[in-house]
């Protein structure tokens, strides 16, 4: 299929491109790594009148480690973040989902801010960040604010940002010194959209859980976190019996999206076997740790 109609812009700095955006608003798409626009428009589903291609805007890809803190720049290719042996050491959590992301040809194209602005509740990268407490720095001419990511994802394929702002980096604050991750997600095919999975970071005091975060892929119209299930395993020894009760806990009132490859129930009970695998393969990298 082809795309409709746009006017193409290709921008040589960040200042002209929000000019863009400014003049254009609503009519106007931002343009990343185009893995999820340009199917978009191929279908039709999108049809902007202008499209703003930052692929040619300098200094918005990096990965930096400052005062603990890891600062992604929204143009960053996945390939490179994936990669990355600074993210590996300290957030690898974020190199485990990376992994998992469609096919290595995607990611070596798809930018992580692209992925971010895409808010696609079954894609790795804002369940992962989700469960890193992850903060996004957007920008438009009116300025530069912060948004945490529970008010950035509103609902599917939708953020909080306005027509006029570029996201421009993704900040992450240090994991808890200490912890286990886990990664778990379910799909048909290598590659295909997740029908279900679940981030986790768990911190032991001894042989107890001090902390716990739990993330659903695909469980609603945003990443989901966990709260009563991350809370029911504080204090608790990270034995099978009490993962399982944490699991069970987690989808309790999710109502996760059917369709032909798995209906509410199916998926239901799948987001809650892949949460006891997350948790369960964090405990045990927490142990490892200790």
């Amino acid at each position: 299929m082809k795309p409709p109609l746009f006017d193409y812009h290709d921008p040589r700095g960040l200042e002209e491109a929000l000019d863009l955006l400014a003049r254009h608003g609503d009519d106007a798409k931002v343009l990343a790594g185009g893995q999820s626009l340009v199917p978009l428009l191929n279908f039709r589903l999108a049809r902007p009148d202008h499209i703003v291609d930052l692929g040619r805007v300098p200094g918005l890809a990096y990965i930096r480690r400052r005062d603990g803190v890891l600062r992604i720049g929204a143009m960053t290719r996945q390939a490179t973040l994936e990669v990355s042996p600074l993210v590996a050491s300290h957030w690898p959590l974020l190199t485990e989902a990376l992994s998992l992301v469609a096919h290595a040809q995607i990611r070596n194209r798809g930018t992580v801010g692209g992925s971010v602005a895409h808010a696609d509740p079954a894609a790795e990268l804002p369940v992962a960040f989700a469960a890193l407490d992850a903060s996004f720095h957007v920008r438009s001419q009116r300025g530069t604010r912060m948004i945490g990511w529970r008010d950035f994802f509103v609902t599917h394929l939708t953020t909080s940002m306005e027509p006029d702002e570029v996201l421009v980096e993704i900040e992450v604050p240090p994991v808890p010194e200490g912890a286990g991750h886990g990664f778990e997600e379910f799909s048909r095919r290598h590659g295909d959209f997740a029908l279900g999975g679940a981030a986790a970071l768990v911190t032991l005091d001894q042989n107890h859980i001090q902390a716990a975060r739990i993330a659903l892929l695909a469980a609603a119209d945003t990443p989901l976190r966990a709260t009563e299930a991350e809370a029911s395993l504080t204090g608790q020894a990270p034995t099978e019996e009490a993962i399982a009760e944490a699991a069970r806990i987690a989808v309790i009132g999710v109502e996760p999206t059917g369709d032909i490859h798995g209906d509410t129930e199916y998926r239901h009970g799948l987001i809650e076997a892949m949460v006891r695998r997350a948790l369960k393969q964090a405990g045990e990298r927490a142990s490892e740790v200790r």
